[in-house]
């Protein structure tokens, strides 16, 4: 019996040693992973850097505010695509930030049939799904002539205010924002239900309890309380409104002008590469490669304002 009662205790004290070097194992191959990942950032911001020195040496700083592209005299600008990849997410956002969180208050709550609220999130799903050129085409072929319309009447009858002061004559900065919109859409009202249906139910019944409306539970208590994930949602949707390239680049006209008119063509970061990367010789190779970098650093900061933003939150 003794014998037995100290083979046990063997193989226990066996079994714990092997458990722990597990756990010790597995923690030392996620922290791996996690430096992996930031080498790979850095790395990737180097070579950038690096292939961009020739145009960082040759501009410097003014580079981010000349206006003027022309790779015949190597004169090299970025605002006007820097003032176009931010207007046109801005607007995306300012179109999918709303219907996302309400389609997700939609989506979380029990305001629909269970098949009915099934389909719709299958169908915000496949929104995700379809492929850029996708919503590309479609955009040039129904959007486009749509707003065109539109964009005239509005033009005609508010053209004094300085958002309609130019006649739409065919893609410009409103239609990329609008697509810019949908495909964000699909990226805010995941997250965001996801970030509602995280949230205790206890807080939700404390709230109905003390008397509270169902619409004030929403909107005063589950809200607040997921605001960090939809934080969170809105700065992964606006990293990718940014850093969209296909849909943009058919729609937005890609001209190097800076306008107020939401019917004016105007270019982005991600255009301008795609359009000109495959031809690029010389100087125009880095100056390609500073608007890249610039496009970093905005993502960047980007995501660096979302953590702020989700720590501050948490500390109230």
């Amino acid at each position: 019996m003794g014998s037995l009662a100290q083979g046990s205790q063997a193989s226990a004290k066996s079994r714990s040693e092997v458990d722990k070097n597990l756990d010790r194992g597995f923690i030392w191959i996620t922290r791996l992973f996690a430096i992996a990942i930031a080498v790979i950032l850095v790395w990737i911001s180097i070579q950038v850097a690096l292939q961009a020195m020739p145009a960082i040496q040759e501009f410097g700083a003014g580079f981010l505010f000349e206006t003027d592209w022309n790779p015949v005299v190597n004169e090299y600008g970025v605002l006007p695509q820097v003032y176009g990849t931010l207007v046109s997410s801005f607007i995306g956002l300012l179109i999918s930030v709303p219907i996302g969180v309400g389609a997700a208050i939609l989506l979380s709550e029990d305001f629909l049939p269970g098949k009915v609220k099934i389909v719709l999130v299958f169908m915000v799903e496949l929104l995700a799904a379809i492929p850029s050129v996708v919503y590309g085409v479609w955009g040039l072929f129904v959007l486009v002539p749509l707003l065109t319309n539109v964009g005239k009447g509005l033009n005609a009858t508010l053209g004094f205010i300085p958002f309609f002061s130019t006649t739409p004559t065919g893609p410009n900065m409103l239609v990329a924002g609008i697509i810019l919109a949908i495909m964000t859409l699909p990226i805010i009202t995941a997250i965001s239900r996801d970030a509602l249906n995280s949230v205790p139910p206890s807080l939700r019944q404390a709230s109905l309890g003390l008397g509270a409306t169902r619409w004030e539970t929403i909107l005063q208590v589950l809200v607040p309380a997921a605001f960090s994930g939809i934080v969170s949602a809105v700065m992964l949707a606006l990293g990718r409104a940014m850093g969209e390239t296909m849909a943009v680049t058919m729609l937005i006209g890609n001209s190097n002008n800076i306008s107020p008119s939401l019917f004016s063509p105007a270019n982005t970061i991600s255009s301008l590469l795609a359009n000109q990367f495959a031809e690029a010789s010389g100087l125009q190779v880095g100056a390609l490669m500073y608007a890249a970098l610039v496009l970093f650093f905005l993502t960047f900061i980007v995501n660096v304002l979302a953590e702020i933003i989700v720590m501050r939150v948490k500390r109230i």
